[in-house]
């Protein structure tokens, strides 16, 4: 079975997304789910918790509670200095990664 290159795509960028958003701000899972699903970047809030559990795993990302006042107190995730670490890598990376994909599969014509 051929999986669709957008699949492939989300599945290879989506911890590094994860961790870009959790580089600007702590947030808790369903924000978080949001601000990745909205754009496409993962499937559903089911495909995050496993990405996230590994970032945990790796050292990448950490979790803490905090109460939210009237609502349930929340599972909020934030970056580690590893995980800092690792997206600067990974941004040192990405733009001459990009570059050399797009001059390899051409510019969409219009004609």
């Amino acid at each position: 079975m051929i999986v669709p290159v957008g699949a492939q795509l989300r599945k290879g960028v989506a911890e590094y997304c994860i961790l870009g958003s959790l580089s600007r701000e702590p947030m808790y899972g369903w924000q978080l789910a949001e601000a990745l699903a909205q754009p496409g970047l993962i499937a559903s809030i089911g495909t995050l918790y496993p990405i996230l559990s590994r970032l945990r795993e790796r050292g990448l990302i950490t979790a803490f509670e905090q109460d939210t006042g009237p609502g349930p107190v929340r599972k909020y995730y934030r970056l580690t200095d590893a995980g800092e670490r690792e997206l600067n890598g990974f941004r040192e990376q990405w733009i001459p990664f990009v570059t050399a994909v797009t001059e390899m599969v051409g510019e969409v014509d219009e004609h």
